[in-house]
């Protein structure tokens, strides 16, 4: 069975104790495309160096995963954490930092809302609907390019990779998803997520305007199979914390 991998970046943070694992075959191919669209889409830093991705779901909230929260298993201190927002090119966005103890993670999915300084970004619209089989999908994300050293090859430029729903029991989703977990499966069409795409948004896939957030990307095997939170079933914690 395929070891479930957390996706973070693979540098000295290791951001969870025990998640980064062994890499793919060599021939693994992260491949996917440069974006031209997603400005909801939100590039997350640890002391200054890439660390996740994440999505602006309102004027203040980022929602992202929990894992890109914790370094050898104990929290990251707000001081540390900043993110880019507003530009496709990380290099070119605004810098808004976290308001301090505004964080919150869900109870039951590895997902977290984090409160910025209010950010000038068209947000994310929410799926009210879960995921079904074939569906097709889209991950956003600054992560690794490649398989070998996935800290030297973080992208500067926003990318994407388009995915296909597949069911829980699904070969590729083994020890990635359990059938009725909060998680969905997905598998490679063009390209695969990677380190530092954590937490970064999984989209409908429609005209631009008209896609909604249906998952938060959270895990692959760098190869054919990759997971995310689904959005609808944390839709009412997810209200409750940005109303605040």
């Amino acid at each position: 069975m395929v070891r479930r991998i957390r996706v973070l970046l693979l540098t000295a943070l290791a951001l969870v104790a025990g998640a980064v694992m062994t890499s793919p075959p060599a021939f693994a191919v992260i491949g996917g495309s440069k974006s031209t669209y997603g400005p909801w889409a939100v590039r997350m830093l640890v002391d200054g160096k890439p660390a996740c991705t994440g999505t602006a779901v309102s004027r203040q909230w980022i929602l992202t995963a929990s894992h890109c929260f914790y370094e050898q298993a104990r929290p990251v201190a707000d001081k540390r954490i900043s993110f880019r927002v507003g530009h496709l090119d990380m290099r070119k966005g605004k810098t808004v930092r976290p308001i301090p103890r505004k964080r919150v993670g869900s109870a039951h999915a590895d997902m977290m809302l984090i409160k910025v300084a209010p950010m000038n970004v068209r947000t994310a619209r929410l799926s009210k609907v879960g995921v079904h089989r074939g569906q097709a999908v889209r991950v956003y994300g600054w992560g690794a390019t490649c398989t070998t050293d996935e800290s030297a090859c973080q992208s500067p430029v926003l990318k994407q990779s388009d995915l296909k729903v597949v069911r829980p029991n699904d070969p590729r989703c083994a020890g990635l998803t359990a059938p009725g977990g909060p998680d969905f499966c997905m598998k490679k069409v063009s390209g695969i997520p990677a380190g530092g795409d954590s937490g970064g948004p999984v989209m409908t896939v429609g005209p631009r305007g008209a896609e909604k957030l249906i998952g938060v990307f959270n895990g692959s095997d760098r190869e054919k199979g990759a997971e995310a939170g689904e959005v609808s079933q944390q839709l009412s914690w997810i209200r409750s914390v940005i109303r605040r």
